[in-house]
């Protein structure tokens, strides 16, 4: 198996197929609903909050709500009474386990349930999918995140409806230091061998540092890729905006720091000051013509002609460039 990351990898252009770039189609069909674009941002509280998922959903785009500091039945209420889709985030404790029961008994439900703690690959998350199932048949349910085929295998025999892989890869995560393990700086050939045993969607999660990377995840399997840091620092983004030498910053830390979980312990996120980058918005048109301009470039016209196109792998032993068909 070759070990490789998003930075030696380059996609290898084909024979393009379009008169002009906007005639690519970068959306998505996932979970029975199709969306403008295969991007979601990570459920974390200084990514997105309740104004920013609800424009979201509103505009088509994927979101996932994070589970820190918020009533998730009182939220889904919301979120219905407005007609949107209601993507909610789970742990697997006991109050979990409430949040779900409250959701049955009320009517409200969930389109999409992400089951999401650090180590996915657990007997806690097992019995979490099997009690979701139970209660709320239609929802979709998410799960991870993890690492392994052999943890795809279990979470889509036990029920999951996708699988999210990255174990440690993202800019405020420190797993790897804090325990020796995970996916950092090997996330895409992790995303690789997950997703040749998945028969489900794969949400590649984190290491994504250019927009040129989720054509990347794609090409290696991934039909939603989850994103941290480019979505973080917009004028609307939820964390606290700082100055530092008369430049403006949004604080953005991982959901595993002290920051988010208001006391040091099993830490394994830190917090970093991210340059505010403007509008929403504008990243995401900027990402549309950007996935659209890397369909085009694969010869294609749709986003699953990504995964049709060979790529080389940059170094090695003699610093040269590996083809693989």
């Amino acid at each position: 198996m070759e070990i490789f990351d998003y930075d030696n990898i380059l996609l290898l252009p084909r024979k393009c197929r379009v008169e002009s770039r906007s005639e690519c189609d970068p959306s998505i069909e996932f979970g029975g609903r199709r969306f403008k674009l295969p991007v979601v941002p990570a459920n974390m509280k200084t990514v997105l909050d309740e104004s920013i998922s609800e424009w979201l959903a509103a505009n088509g785009y994927f979101y996932v709500m994070h589970r820190f500091d918020l009533d998730n039945v009182a939220y889904a209420k919301r979120m219905r009474e407005k007609g949107l889709f209601v993507s909610i985030s789970s742990g697997v404790k006991a109050p979990d386990y409430d949040v779900i029961d409250r959701l049955a008994a009320d009517g409200v439900g969930a389109d999409y349930i992400t089951i999401d703690i650090a180590h996915g690959h657990a007997e806690s998350v097992r019995k979490m999918i099997e009690h979701i199932k139970q209660k709320l048949p239609q929802a979709f349910v998410i799960a991870g995140n993890v690492a392994t085929p052999e943890a795809v295998i279990d979470l889509e025999n036990w029920g999951a409806d996708a699988t999210k892989v990255g174990v440690g890869p993202g800019k405020v995560c420190i797993t790897k230091l804090k325990t020796g393990f995970g996916t950092g700086g090997w996330q895409l050939s992790a995303l690789k061998w997950c997703a040749r045993v998945a028969t489900k969607p794969i949400i590649a999660d984190g290491g994504i540092r250019h927009h040129g990377d989720i054509a990347k995840s794609v090409r290696f399997g991934a039909t939603m890729v989850m994103i941290g840091s480019l979505f973080a620092g917009h004028e609307e983004s939820p964390g606290q905006t700082v100055e530092v030498d008369g430049k403006l910053y949004k604080e953005y830390y991982g959901s595993a720091s002290d920051f988010n979980k208001g006391e040091y312990k099993h830490v394994e996120g830190k917090r970093i000051l991210e340059p505010i980058k403007g509008k929403l918005a504008d990243t995401l048109r900027e990402m549309q013509e950007d996935v659209q301009s890397s369909i085009s470039y694969a010869g294609g016209t749709q986003l699953t002609d990504l995964k049709k196109v060979n790529y080389v792998i940059l170094g090695g032993e003699n610093a040269g460039e590996h083809l693989f068909m």
